[in-house]
C-alpha cells in the first residue's frame, strides 16, 4: 500500500479513519492533540455531550490529550458559574482534561501583539464604519463586497488607532480591527472579517484590564496553535470558517493547527438551541437548567441518565459530515438498557386499589427475603411485610377483563409476587359504583410462588403491604415537546413553546415497599412493571422525590405506530 492510500477501519468514523492515514504517514500518536472550547455563557446540552466525547474520546483512544479550554472573549454573557458548571458536567460524564483548565482570556496580551503584527505586515486595518455600514457594504453571496474607505489607511494610522482603542479612547462600535483579506471573495468569511470589538464590560477574569475583545475566529484558531492543538474538531456550521483559521496561522506563521468539522446532534422531540432553552428557563416553561425535561446535562442527571448510557449514545449515533436527525427513542433505550444492569428491582404502586385477604391471620406479618436484581445476586436482597391488607395497581384489576387480560378479575387466580397466589372472591364498590377494594384468598400451600399440585397462573402481579407502605412523591416526567418537529405546523405568531407537552410531568403519590425509604439522592432503581426512577433532591428524610427515568417498554413509539 502506498503513503497516499487511505486506511478505512471497519467501524471507524471517517475523524479517526483520517487519524490513522496520519499515523500512518509518519504523525507520532503521542503528539495527538485535541480540545473542547465551550463558551461559558450557559449550560451544557447533550449535542455538547457528543463533542465532548468525540474530543476526549479521541485523545483516549490513541494515547493523546485534550484540553479543556473556555472560549471567554464575549465578556457580556459569561460568567464563573457556568464555568464551574461545565467543569463539573466533564467530569460527570468520565473524562478529565490534560493540565489545568485553560482560558481563550490567558492569551490575551498574546493575541494582541499577534494582532499588531498583523496590522505591521499590512494585513489588517482599523475601520471606522458603523457595523451596519459594515454589513451593507459586505454584499451577498451572488455580489462582490466594497471595500470599507478606510482599508487604505496607512500602518502607523493604523497602529496608533488600535493602541487607541485598546487605551479606552473610542466608545463601543466606534471601531473595528478587520482582516484586510479580499472583498471579492466567494467565501463571503472572508470579505474582511472584523478580528477586535470594543466593548467597555468586566471580564470575569480579567476584569477592567481589556475594553477591546478578539472575535471567536481570530481567537479560536491561535489559540488551537498556542497549544499545540493537532486536531480542531468543529461543527459543520463552521466549515466556511476553516479558510480564515488558516489563513490567520499561515500569514503570522503560527504552528499549523488544523481544523475538521462533523454533523452537530439533531434530535427530533427536542430543541438543542441555546437561544430556545434559555427562553424556556426565562419564561418558566421548565423550573430552571437542571429541569428533568431538559436536553441539559444537568437536567439529564438529574432525570437519572447516567453517564455510561449517555456516552453509550453518542457512540451508537456516530460522527459523520452529513446531517441527520436521531430520534429521540436511541437516547432512552441507551439508559433503558444500562439502568435495566445496574438498578435493583423493588416495588411500588402508584394508582393503588386495596385488596383484603380475608382469610389471612388478622395481625400478622411475613417478611419474604426478595433479590435486589434477580439478574445480579451481588446485589444482595431485602426484607418485604406482607399482610392482610395489602396494595396493586389499579389497572392490574377488571370487572369484565376481555381474554388477553391475564392479570386479577372476579373468581380469578393470580401470583403475588415472590409470595402466594389470591383468588378473588368478591368486590367491594362505593355509592357511584366504583371499586374500592377487593377481597381475596390466598393458598398457604403456594409461598414463594408455586404449589403442591404444580398448577400455573398466567399473571403475577407486584404489591405492598398496606400497613407498611412508604409514601412517596413521584414525578412522572415524559417529553417536553408533543411532536417531533416543535416548530412544525405553527400558527401565525406562535412559536415553538405552543407545542409544548401539557403532561410532561404528572405528579402521583407512590405507595412503596419499606426498603425503598433507604435510597440516597440519585440512587436509580427499577419500580418493577412500572418503569426506572431516581431519587430526586428535593426529597428530605420525611418524605423521597422520585423522577421517573423512562418507562420500560417506548411507550412512544408505539403511539407513534398508531397515528
Amino acid at each position: 500500500m502506498s503513503n497516499e492510500a487511505e486506511i478505512k477501519s471497519a467501524g471507524k468514523d471517517f475523524i479517526r479513519n483520517k487519524i490513522d492515514n496520519e499515523i500512518k504517514n509518519g504523525l507520532p500518536q503521542e503528539s495527538i492533540q485535541t480540545r473542547f472550547p465551550p463558551e461559558p455563557n450557559g449550560y451544557l446540552h447533550i449535542g455538547h455531550a457528543k463533542a465532548i466525547c468525540l474530543n476526549f474520546g479521541i485523545a483516549r483512544e490513541y494515547g493523546g490529550k485534550c484540553n479543556l479550554r473556555f472560549d471567554d472573549t464575549n465578556p457580556v454573557k459569561e460568567s464563573t458559574e457556568y464555568v464551574n458548571a461545565i467543569e463539573e458536567d466533564v467530569r460527570w460524564l468520565g473524562f478529565s482534561w490534560s493540565g489545568e483548565e485553560r482560558y481563550t482570556s490567558s492569551y490575551f496580551d498574546r493575541l494582541y501583539e499577534l494582532a499588531e503584527e498583523l496590522i505591521q505586515k499590512g494585513k489588517a486595518y482599523v475601520d471606522s464604519q458603523s457595523a451596519d455600514e459594515i454589513h451593507a457594504n459586505r454584499g451577498t453571496l451572488t455580489e462582490p463586497g466594497k471595500n470599507s474607505p478606510y482599508r487604505e489607511r496607512p500602518v502607523e494610522e493604523n497602529l496608533d488607532l488600535f493602541r487607541r482603542m485598546k487605551a479606552g479612547e473610542f466608545p463601543d462600535g466606534a471601531q473595528v480591527l478587520r482582516a484586510k483579506i479580499d472583498m471579492s471573495s466567494p467565501n463571503v468569511v472572508m470579505r474582511d472579517p472584523v478580528l477586535y470589538r470594543i466593548r467597555h464590560v468586566h471580564h470575569h477574569r480579567t476584569g477592567d484590564k481589556w475594553c477591546i475583545y478578539p472575535m471567536y475566529d481570530y481567537s479560536h484558531c491561535i489559540s488551537d496553535s498556542t497549544e499545540k492543538v493537532t486536531h480542531s474538531l468543529c461543527s459543520l456550521e463552521f466549515d466556511n470558517n476553516r479558510e480564515l483559521y488558516d489563513w490567520v496561522l499561515q500569514t503570522l506563521d503560527l504552528f499549523p493547527s488544523h481544523q475538521t468539522e462533523f454533523a452537530r446532534l439533531n434530535i427530533n422531540g427536542t430543541i438543542l438551541s441555546k437561544r430556545k432553552l434559555i427562553q424556556l428557563v426565562e419564561q418558566k416553561h421548565v423550573s430552571g437548567w437542571d429541569d428533568p425535561r431538559l436536553p441539559t446535562i444537568r437536567g439529564l442527571r438529574r432525570r437519572g441518565y447516567t453517564p455510561d448510557s449517555i456516552r453509550e449514545f453518542c457512540d451508537r449515533i456516530g460522527v459523520s459530515r452529513a446531517n441527520s436527525m436521531v430520534d429521540y427513542s436511541m437516547l432512552e433505550f441507551c439508559v433503558r438498557e444500562h439502568l435495566n444492569r445496574i438498578s435493583p428491582r423493588l416495588m411500588a404502586v402508584l394508582n393503588p386499589i386495596k385488596i383484603t385477604v380475608e382469610n389471612y391471620p388478622e395481625g400478622q406479618v411475613e417478611w419474604f427475603e426478595m433479590p435486589l436484581n434477580p439478574e445480579d445476586e451481588s446485589q444482595g436482597s431485602r426484607q418485604v411485610p406482607f399482610s392482610r391488607e395489602l396494595l396493586i395497581e389499579r389497572d392490574d384489576f377488571m370487572l369484565e377483563p376481555p381474554s388477553k387480560f391475564h392479570r386479577l378479575a372476579p373468581g380469578r387466580e393470580v401470583r403475588l409476587r415472590y409470595a402466594y397466589y389470591i383468588t378473588c372472591k368478591d368486590v367491594v364498590r362505593d355509592a357511584d359504583g366504583n371499586v374500592t377494594e377487593l377481597i381475596c384468598e390466598y393458598d398457604p400451600l403456594s409461598k414463594g410462588g408455586g404449589t403442591p399440585d404444580g398448577r400455573k397462573v398466567k399473571g403475577t402481579l407486584h404489591w405492598v403491604s398496606a400497613p407498611h407502605a412508604v409514601k412517596a412523591e413521584v414525578r412522572l416526567y415524559d417529553r417536553l415537546f408533543s411532536k417531533d418537529d416543535p416548530e412544525e405546523g405553527l400558527e401565525p405568531g406562535q412559536d415553538f413553546t405552543a407545542s409544548l407537552n401539557p403532561d410532561s410531568l404528572t405528579i402521583a403519590e407512590a405507595h412503596m415497599e419499606p426498603a425503598l425509604a433507604g435510597f440516597d439522592v440519585d440512587s436509580r432503581v427499577q419500580f418493577e412493571r412500572i418503569g426506572y426512577f431516581c431519587v430526586d433532591k428535593d426529597s428530605t428524610a420525611e418524605r423521597k422525590v422520585f423522577n421517573r427515568v423512562v418507562g420500560l417498554k417506548d411507550t412512544w413509539a408505539k403511539l407513534a405506530a398508531k397515528k
